[in-house]
């Protein structure tokens, strides 16, 4: 996990060491808590992106649908102009198909409706609706989010709501890249670069002052995946270890993802 560019770490500094949000832009804030299950590791802070969905646009973006090759997040921020590029879920070994339904507007990449139990739903038909929503599918159907919003996508639930986990004790574990909601409804990238089970991770979630109400998976290990850009403020932030599958920390590079979940300013 690293902080890149002298000016940005000055920036950021005061916030660091007091686990407070820093305020980028009016909608927008950046957050890093200590894990208090692991203060003395390496890389135990659990960074946030905190957005208002009313002042900021999300994009989902797939390479079933733009047609070119799997790119890192910093190069879909690039590409695409993002301010912030995290993944949008864990993927088919096509490199293509994401393993829930998965819409955007008129593209679908996955038609297939799994047992997944959480929705992020965003671009509402009606402008009445509110822009970004995780849903839990026992309090809504699936039919009703797809008549309210044109962009969908199925994931893995760690939290339900009100603020409930939905994990076991395991001990499998692995670096995180998550999605949330607050119960102001903006939206959280989460991020944690130490590996963590997820019923330990969603624990220490609700234990933080992030007002957090709901949460899904979206990726583990090295292929998780944060990047944040605004003014002088950039965080390249990539996972490293999962059971099983890369049991270490010495990744350092971001891993190519087929799809992500991108955020402009409107």
């Amino acid at each position: 996990m690293r902080l890149i560019k002298l000016s940005a770490l000055i920036l950021l500094l005061p916030f660091l060491l007091q686990g407070q949000w820093q305020k980028i832009a009016d909608g927008l804030y950046l957050g890093r808590f200590t894990s208090p299950e692991m203060k003395a590791a390496k890389a135990s802070k659990i960074t946030i992106v905190k957005i208002n969905p009313g002042k900021f646009q999300f994009k989902l973006l797939s390479v079933s649908q733009l047609n070119h090759r799997p790119l890192t997040a910093r190069q879909w921020a690039k590409r695409y102009r993002l301010i912030a590029v995290t993944n949008a879920g864990m993927f088919a070994t096509d490199f293509k198909t994401h393993v829930g339904y998965m819409k955007n507007f008129e593209h679908i990449n996955n038609s297939q409706i799994n047992h997944y139990r959480s929705v992020a739903a965003f671009n509402p038909y009606d402008s009445d609706k509110f822009p970004f929503m995780i849903f839990d599918l026992e309090r809504i159907s699936f039919d009703q989010i797809l008549k309210d919003y044109q962009c969908l996508i199925q994931n893995l639930r760690l939290i339900r709501k009100p603020r409930e986990n939905r994990w076991k004790p395991q001990s499998r574990r692995w670096s995180e890249a998550a999605l949330g909601q607050d119960k102001n409804g903006n939206v959280l990238l989460i991020f944690s670069r130490a590996p963590h089970s997820m019923y330990e991770f969603n624990n220490i979630l609700l234990s933080l002052p992030i007002d957090l109400v709901c949460a899904q998976h979206l990726e583990g290990g090295p292929e998780a995946s944060l990047f944040f850009k605004y003014g002088d403020v950039e965080l390249r932030l990539m996972g490293s270890y999962e059971t099983g599958f890369n049991e270490n920390d010495d990744n350092t590079q971001f891993w190519p993802l087929p799809n992500v979940l991108g955020v402009t300013q409107k």
